[in-house]
């Protein structure tokens, strides 16, 4: 080959790494920086083919990639495509599911919409057997590659086929990921999904057993009134939202946290009443803010409620340790304006600010420059909205060795 040979195309490339010398291109480009790629690809063009070298290159990009998701070990052995990287769940978060599917006593699952594999691969490392599907033949052969790579094939069956044409008769449980992703970016219409979620709910109605994988901004009045919902975050960060089927718990709505799991169970409380800001202030967690489960968190506090109805910062006159939530200290409150957050900061030597928003529409990276923020001290400013008001509140974290010496 020569740079004026045609390219390969996508699945040729992949079948040319999965060779005995592609085997050794990927070992040989393990770990390659970025501002090192051209003179490896210039050295390496050498003695082996140029489109081979350039797969071999993406893929250890991708692999690098892939390190926040699937942990290093994983993922070096690994193979991806740039929307499985993207698209693929969160080993974490697969890990928890399939330990959910295990405790309810699932053996089988059809896996469709499978992508590259990564419930797939959780669900057989927690001893399930998967019928993993896909209509791509690219992402079919990726799936049953790292299935291989991490010697799990045993319990994995890989098939290229429309999800929509696959018998699931034969399995404990299906699991459903549509996509979510067009040629213009995400998909926030359920019914534009691929399939569409209709589909996928009716396909999990015919089942013993069924999760759905959706997007976390779903409205609540489309989730199915046979499902339970729960949304799902990880370190802090939103990942995805999942409709249960068969479970038991239709109508029911969780918060899962990651890592634990820490699980919050909806009450059906009213919203928790406005009052002024006290002492502290409560941060839920984005799954339990995503999974309107607000009400709940301010009912562990003492005397919790809002600082504004339609604002899910919760308030209190006294600490309470909760895992749903981070506390701040409150130790200034001033109506909006960067003068008076300038003033106040040079005050304080406050050289760290950490800015937090919600219900306001000012940049934090702009307010951090018109403050110019200097100084040992660190701080966390919320620019929200007090009763209505456009309001600053200034704080810290509350650590649990500060919660241990606060009166």
């Amino acid at each position: 080959m020569n740079d004026l040979d045609p390219p390969a195309s996508p699945s040729a490339s992949f079948d040319a790494l999965r060779t005995a010398e592609g085997r050794a291109l990927l070992d040989e480009v393990r770990g390659t920086e970025p501002a090192q790629e051209l003179a490896v690809a210039t050295r390496l063009r050498r003695e082996h083919p140029v489109g081979l070298v350039s797969a071999a290159l993406g893929q250890a990009r991708l692999r690098q990639r892939a390190v926040a998701k699937f942990g290093a070990a994983d993922a070096a052995e690994m193979f991806f495509t740039p929307n499985g990287v993207e698209q693929s769940t969160r080993a974490s978060v697969a890990a928890y599911r399939a330990a959910r599917f295990k405790e309810l006593g699932v053996r089988s699952v059809a896996d469709l919409c499978c992508g590259i594999g990564g419930d797939a691969i959780a669900l057989a490392r927690a001893g399930i057997r998967v019928l993993a599907v896909d209509r791509d033949p690219l992402t079919a052969a990726v799936a049953r590659a790292n299935a291989e790579a991490l010697g799990l094939d045993g319990l994995i069956e890989v098939r290229e086929a429309d999800v929509t044409e696959v018998d699931t008769a034969g399995y404990d449980a299906v699991f459903v990921d549509p996509g979510r992703r067009g040629g213009r970016g995400r998909i926030f219409d359920p019914e534009a999904y691929s399939p569409p979620l209709s589909w996928a709910v009716r396909a999990a109605l015919k089942a013993p057993l069924a999760a759905l994988k959706i997007a976390p901004g779903i409205p609540h009045e489309a989730v199915p009134a046979e499902a339970g919902a729960e949304w799902i975050s990880d370190a802090g960060d939103v990942k995805e939202a999942v409709l249960w089927f068969g479970t038991g718990e239709a109508g029911s709505v969780r918060a899962t946290l990651l890592p634990g799991p820490r699980t919050l169970l909806g009450l059906g409380l009213p919203d928790p009443a406005v009052r002024p800001v006290g002492r502290f202030l409560y941060e839920p967690d984005g799954a339990v803010i995503r999974a309107h489960l607000v009400a709940e968190v301010a009912a562990e506090l003492d005397g919790g409620g809002l600082v504004d109805e339609t604002i899910a910062y919760v308030t209190a006159d006294s600490v309470t340790a909760t895992p749903y939530a981070t506390a701040y200290e409150i130790t200034d409150r001033l109506p909006f304006g960067v003068k008076k957050l300038k003033a106040l900061l040079r005050q304080r030597e406050v050289g760290i600010l950490t800015v937090k928003k919600r219900g306001s529409a000012v940049e934090p990276e702009e307010l951090r420059r018109k403050v110019k923020p200097q100084g040992p001290h660190s701080a966390t400013v919320f620019l929200t909205r007090v009763q209505g008001a456009p309001t600053m509140l200034l704080g810290h974290p509350v650590t649990a060795l500060d919660a241990s010496d606060l009166p």
